[in-house]
């Protein structure tokens, strides 16, 4: 019963640690104080040629370019990090924040030399990974419900065959409908310049 207790407990706090930390993020982003937001860079990057900018500075420059963007990123992780606090829902949370937070640490790797930056975003994911093992056996019992839905394998061939070729004349007509909006909005006319 003390081992359970204890194992509920210290999931709740690594729950509580990545809610408090992208909490912290996600309001920085919102209030525009994490990127270099469009029309207000430091005069250093500001006159800066692109080619002489660090890694960071583009980065950095490129994110905050568009606020809508900005929000979008802000209210992602604000969004997933409420849904930690609730047991009923901490697994959408963690489901949403994974993807986010591979994205991040992926980012840092390549474009920052910020490694406490790094390091931070490791740690997040890695309490991620540790509440997903507490809840092994949750994520096991959907894994087998997903896996073993009622599906009837004994539909006559002929059925399959006319439900393969109804997929693929759906498939052809969304590609040629997708092709006919990139045509008509001038995607295929733009020039790539050398």
């Amino acid at each position: 019963m003390k081992e359970m207790n204890l194992k509920k407990v210290f999931e709740l706090v690594l729950r509580q640690c990545v809610f408090i930390i992208l909490n912290i993020y996600a309001i920085s982003k919102i209030f525009g104080g994490q990127f270099y937001m469009n029309g207000k860079l430091p005069n250093e990057i500001a006159n800066t040629t692109l080619g002489e900018a660090s890694g960071f500075s583009l980065a950095w420059t490129f994110m905050g370019h568009s606020y809508f963007y900005v929000l979008f990123i802000g209210f992602s992780q604000l969004l997933s990090a409420w849904f930690l606090l609730w047991n009923k829902t901490k697994l959408i949370g963690i489901l949403i924040l994974i993807p986010i937070m591979v994205n991040i640490i992926i980012f840092d790797i390549i474009f920052l030399d910020v490694y406490p930056a790094l390091a931070n975003a490791i740690i997040v994911f890695l309490m991620l990974l540790l509440i997903l093992f507490f809840n092994k056996e949750t994520i096991k019992e959907t894994y087998k419900r997903l896996i073993n839905s009622p599906i009837n394998y004994k539909v006559p061939l002929k059925r399959r065959l006319i439900t393969f070729g109804i997929t693929v004349l759906i498939i052809v007509l969304i590609f040629t409908f997708d092709s006919l909006i990139e045509n008509w909005f001038g995607a295929s006319k733009e020039k790539i310049i050398e």
